[in-house]
């Protein structure tokens, strides 16, 4: 079975503690045809790693390079010095710098992004500057106007720094808080899991900073709500304005039951900016993880279609 390689480039910031150059780690799956001159980049969502894109980048890799991303602060990736750093623009900086190494390393290379809820925010964010290229992008459950009901959820769980005495128990726990991702079989959830953990003394540790989750929580408990609604709707404004510069041909993907993307917004995705093309995947929330052959299939006939 094929594997990927773990590649890393220097981006941004300093690291926490260290004050060294800061790292963003990668995942690189060879294209197995021999094609150099397309790459799909995958960005994974809020609190997860690259390694959610493993099934998705067998398939793809058919007839691409894939490239998975580890977001700052998750997986092999620097954790940030100031964890008020863990927002939008730090990460579209990260990822634009990773562009433009690939740009420069094969001038004409053709690049796709899948972006799950976060990194589908992050390929806004890059799909809106012209430079940067994007030729299709694929939103999974994600767009511009983000529930607050949704953002109290992840609040609830983001950050906590859980340990557990056994591997079993502590992918348990992730399946438990994961359940809007819809029916997986326990090795679907094993896969899913494993590479959130790092094992450190006998205990199992999630593989992220806690702090990450401190600019969510600092809007979600705001003591002054009208300002942090305000503040909301500010950013989906500025969102708004990002969908509305995208070119590249957009696929939108939403599970049935998301609490975080509304059909509503849905609607308005597919009648401006790019007029994404949407499709729902039933018995899922958010977000679908692209594991089930339907969804691999749907993204994959996408990316390939002429």
């Amino acid at each position: 079975m094929q594997e990927p390689s773990l590649q890393f480039l220097v981006v941004g910031a300093p690291a926490a503690a260290t004050g060294a150059p800061r790292r963003m780690a990668y995942w690189d799956w060879s294209c197995m045809s021999g094609h150099q001159d397309h790459v799909v980049i995958c960005v994974h969502g809020l609190g997860r790693q690259a390694r959610d894109f493993d099934t998705l980048a067998r398939a793809l890799s058919a007839r691409a390079r894939v490239i998975a991303v580890d977001v700052a602060g998750r997986g092999h990736s620097d954790w940030l010095a100031d964890p008020m750093g863990y927002q939008l623009p730090t990460y579209a900086a990260d990822l634009a710098a990773l562009l433009l190494k690939l740009r420069a390393e094969r001038p004409g290379l053709v690049i796709d992004w899948v972006g799950t809820s976060m990194g589908g925010l992050i390929g806004m964010a890059v799909a809106a500057q012209p430079a940067l290229s994007i030729r299709r992008l694929v939103l999974n459950d994600v767009g511009p106007v983000v529930q607050w009901e949704a953002l109290q959820r992840i609040g609830t769980y983001l950050g906590k720094n859980p340990s557990f005495d056994s591997e079993r128990a502590a992918i348990d726990y992730l399946a438990s808080i994961s359940a809007t991702f819809g029916p997986h079989t326990p090795e679907q959830w094993r896969d899913l899991s494993v590479p959130m953990l790092r094992e450190r003394e006998g205990r199992w540790w999630l593989h992220y900073d806690p702090a990450l989750a401190l600019p969510v929580q600092a809007l979600v408990n705001m003591p002054d709500q009208a300002m942090a609604h305000q503040m909301v709707r500010d950013g989906e404004a500025a969102l708004w304005a990002l969908y509305d510069a995208i070119t590249a041909r957009t696929l939108l993907l939403r599970g049935q039951h998301s609490d975080l993307l509304t059909q509503a917004t849905v609607n308005e995705m597919a009648s401006r900016g790019p007029k994404a093309r949407c499709v729902t995947f039933d018995g899922v929330g958010h977000a679908p993880t692209l594991v089930a052959p339907e969804q691999v299939e749907t993204v994959r006939s996408f990316l390939w279609d002429e």
